[in-house]
């Protein structure tokens, strides 16, 4: 735990959140500025800054999403959701403690992500691919 994380105070019960599953290793809350209603926040219970170095917790996670996002989809009626997961505060993160966003969608409703900027070549697109291989590591 991380005295100063507010997603650790929540884990804690030191801080009010209106918590709808909890597990050994998992927490799911209702998000406190929803960018629409249900929208939910998934965390690992242990502290953790980053997706890139969390892998057990990630998968601990990644266990029980599709039922807590089946909870969340029906419980307001939606039709679809969002898993979103910004990593780093380049990406939007603003709680330095690894989290998904569940964000429940019904047709038209006005929320939408940025459309692509550019189409890209498949030249340039196999290029990062290969660097994208040369830097896999087991773990």
């Amino acid at each position: 735990m991380n005295e100063d994380c507010i997603f650790c105070k929540i884990i804690t019960k030191q801080v009010p959140g209106e918590i709808f599953y909890e597990d050994d290793n998992v927490v799911a809350f209702m998000d406190a500025f929803p960018t629409i209603e249900g929208h939910s926040i998934v965390i690992p219970k242990k502290h953790t800054e980053s997706l890139r170095t969390s892998q057990r917790e990630i998968l601990q996670v990644a266990e029980v999403l599709p039922r807590l996002a089946k909870a969340v989809v029906e419980g307001v009626g939606a039709t679809g959701i969002n898993i979103l997961c910004n990593d780093g505060s380049a990406a939007g993160q603003v709680i330095p403690h690894v989290h998904f966003h569940l964000i429940p969608r019904h047709e038209n409703d006005g929320f939408r992500f940025l459309p692509p900027q550019r189409k890209v070549g498949a030249e340039e697109l196999h290029t990062l691919a290969e660097e994208f291989r040369s830097r896999l590591t087991e773990e």
